[in-house]
């Protein structure tokens, strides 16, 4: 088990699961699903992305949107278009593109209990345990790239969708 999984399990409980907005989730999602169809050249409709996603089409196109938007994935109109992502940066795109186009930088920031005022200064009961995790969530999102998410995806050894 990652140390950051260690560390997330002993947060509260809505913490853990509340790192991310549900979009940012999907947004993620959708990018590893279209990492591994770009790899095999395959651009994808948006109802595609959904369903391999299992996400509501008109919210998962808001999402395309925003990463379109961000310059992360294109999109091309016509009977040959689709969403896809340019096959050289596909090495380069790290998890925290996506989480900063959708959630911007609030992972990194806010208190772990959720109260408006908690810093060095007057921490709130968890704040030096929550630094601790936002480092190494930092890292994990600054050192993953898609392309590595994709193919555990593909070979079977992680899922989009259960």
């Amino acid at each position: 088990m990652s140390i950051i999984l260690k560390r997330l399990l002993h947060l509260p409980i809505n913490k853990a699961s509340d790192m991310f907005s549900k979009a940012c989730e999907y947004g993620i999602r959708a990018s590893i699903y279209m990492v591994g169809q770009s790899l095999l050249d395959k651009k994808v409709s948006l109802k595609e992305v959904a369903k391999a996603i299992d996400s509501p089409v008109a919210y998962t196109s808001k999402i395309l949107q925003q990463l379109s938007r961000n310059n992360i994935i294109n999109s091309e109109k016509g009977p040959t278009g689709g969403y896809f992502i340019d096959r050289w940066k596909l090495e380069e795109i790290k998890l925290g593109t996506i989480v900063s186009a959708i959630d911007g930088d609030s992972v990194y920031k806010g208190c772990g209990l959720g109260l408006r005022n908690c810093d060095e200064r007057k921490p709130c009961s968890i704040h030096n345990q929550f630094k601790i995790i936002r480092g190494d969530l930092k890292k994990m999102l600054e050192t993953t790239t898609l392309l590595t998410l994709s193919k555990e995806n593909n070979n079977g050894i992680t899922f989009l969708k259960r």
